[in-house]
């Protein structure tokens, strides 16, 4: 199963969702890490060291700084960039199945955007 690491301002809503429906998630918040106001390439290395997959709403600077460390040849276990427009539950259910459907090592390198579809 993968680990997640939630963005400092990712929406609290659907960390709880997530492991209200499944609480087997291994989800942390970069809040509960120690890492509050931590920037963004501190975040990406300490989900890269932890081996954890990244969910953010910040297209403006977290998808840049991960393009940055795939192009360099640094881990960077994954960025899912959850729109906020993106309802609650939706991101929900899209997460928990990344999660249960994917395997160790997947997302490596990649950046991707919820919705799926």
């Amino acid at each position: 199963m993968l680990r997640f690491l939630a963005d400092e301002n990712f929406n609290n809503q659907i960390v709880r969702g997530i492991l209200r429906r499944n609480p087997d998630v291994d989800i942390v918040r970069v809040q509960d890490m120690g890492l509050i106001e931590a920037d963004d390439p501190t975040v990406l290395e300490w989900a890269a060291l932890q081996g954890r997959v990244v969910l953010t709403h910040d297209v403006a600077t977290m998808t840049n700084f991960a393009y940055e460390r795939i192009q360099a040849g640094l881990a960077m276990p994954g960025l899912f960039e959850v729109s906020r427009r993106v309802a609650v539950g939706l991101a929900i259910e899209e997460i928990l199945l990344i999660s249960e459907c994917s395997l160790e090592g997947e997302w490596e390198g990649q950046v991707r955007f919820l919705p799926l579809r």
